[in-house]
């Protein structure tokens, strides 16, 4: 019985830190999309209706990463695929937002 508790806390505290990895790791890609859109307003590379939608869509997947983790547990497997998801079509947005040989 013990040995058996034992498995499931070191099961439950592998899962919380595979959880905190996945969470800081989509904070972390928050930050770099950040950047990149700072650096192409800096560089003249995105007009300002650019930069706009840039941050909307941004802004829209922080809503959604907050709402998912407000109903409590923090986020699900299937939450965290759809931020990713997300994340990848901001990217790909930012990406050729700036290299669309448009300039202020």
């Amino acid at each position: 019985m013990r040995i058996r508790n034992l498995f499931a806390a070191a099961l439950l505290g592998t899962a919380a830190f595979a959880a905190t990895a996945a969470d800081a790791r989509i904070n972390q890609r928050q930050g770099r999309e950040q950047a990149r859109i700072h650096h192409g307003v800096q560089s003249g590379q995105l007009t300002a209706r650019e930069t706009y939608r840039l941050e909307r869509e941004q802004a829209h997947i922080a809503r959604y990463e907050a709402a998912s983790r407000a109903d409590g547990g923090g986020l699900s497997y299937r939450e965290r695929y759809r931020i990713e998801r997300m994340q990848d079509r901001a990217s790909r947005d930012i990406y050729r937002q700036r290299h669309d040989a448009q300039g202020r």
